[in-house]
């Protein structure tokens, strides 16, 4: 058995022998490029940012009847408790809206403040990229929502986060509102028909109640047992007028009966249904906050962004290594070094 052995260097002996060779000239290049990203990661360059955070949990629950004053409802979720990956998930949501988005760039002018152009064909693109560059919405490792804001103005930067921060709420409940008063306008309507429909029984059953008609099963079975007394003393006086009773009994009984019913099941309805009432009209008109604020954003005192040592090492590192990658394939082209792939032979 016999074996070709390797008589010229692998493509990393390339690179050693080019680093032996070109060491002089790699130092100045590493130099220059110390130097050179020294300089262009200054802020005459880079304008550097300040980063702004809040940090905020979830409420667990949105509605404020079916917690505070609902006694139907089963839930086990208290008003003071920390949302869950839902209520996360929701909040993400409202954050990244175009709803809380607009408020902050009217608010705060972001058009010029980041310098677009006002006569830009694509001004509102250009502002939504930097806005989603600027504003980020992340979920945390302990399920709460992180809110972080950049800006070249510090101030800036705190005041547009604990804006967000705020602006959550109101949105949320502008949102929730919207239907929350449609809601308490139906149940508000059919709450006062239902309140009229149960007015006028009660006022037929006074005008019953004029007739004589008070209970008709107790006077019906009343009457009849006297009519029966009566008719057999032979008091045909008494009878008459019993029978004259009976005959109202008789001609507004039923009447009566049906609206004694229909009023007793109203009233029941009405019970329940002025539970609603007063349910949607919490919710309509009254507001509980979204949120848990755990952290809120303040004015940084350093910058963020660029970070200038990692961008020197960086660009110090890649020029070198793509220097050591020209200058080994100028020398590999000029046949000054070879490499051969290594070969095995059986015998």
């Amino acid at each position: 058995m016999g074996q070709d052995q390797i008589d010229k260097p692998f493509f990393s002996g390339v690179l050693m022998q080019v680093l032996n060779k070109y060491y002089w000239h790699l130092s100045i290049i590493a130099i220059a490029a110390v130097l050179l990203s020294s300089i262009f990661s200054t802020s005459y360059f880079i304008t550097p940012l300040y980063k702004s955070t809040v940090i905020l949990y979830p409420t667990a629950s949105n509605s404020i009847s079916k917690v505070l004053l609902s006694e139907n409802f089963n839930n086990n979720k208290d008003i003071l408790e920390f949302g869950e990956d839902e209520q996360t998930e929701q909040m993400l949501q409202v954050l990244n809206s175009n709803k809380i988005r607009d408020r902050i760039i009217s608010k705060y002018s972001l058009l010029s403040h980041y310098g677009i152009k006002d006569d830009s064909k694509y001004k509102m693109t250009y502002l939504f990229e930097e806005y989603e560059d600027k504003f980020v919405f992340r979920r945390t490792e302990y399920m709460a929502v992180k809110i972080t804001v950049y800006d070249k103005d510090p101030q800036f930067a705190a005041d547009m986060a604990n804006d967000v921060a705020e602006l959550l709420d109101s949105t949320i409940n502008i949102m929730q509102k919207e239907i929350a008063k449609r809601a308490f306008k139906i149940v508000e309507k059919e709450y006062f028909k239902l309140k009229a429909e149960i007015k006028t029984k009660e006022d037929s059953l006074t005008v019953l109640r004029g007739y004589g008609v008070h209970d008709y099963e107790s006077q019906s079975e009343m009457f009849n047992r006297q009519l029966a007394i009566e008719m057999a003393k032979g008091n045909q006086p008494g009878v008459n007028r019993l029978e004259k009773k009976l005959d109202v009994l008789s001609k507004y009984g039923g009447p009566y009966v049906s609206l004694r019913d229909g009023l007793e099941h109203d009233k029941k309805k009405l019970s329940d249904l002025r539970s609603k009432y007063e349910e949607a009209k919490v919710d309509a008109t009254e507001n509980l906050p979204h949120k848990f604020v755990v952290s809120n954003a303040y004015k940084a005192e350093k910058k963020s962004y660029p970070i200038r040592w990692l961008i020197v090492i960086i660009s110090t590192f890649a020029s070198i290594f793509l220097a050591m990658l020209i200058f080994a394939f100028v020398e590999v082209f000029s046949e000054n070094i070879e490499f051969n792939v290594k070969k095995k032979g059986l015998e």
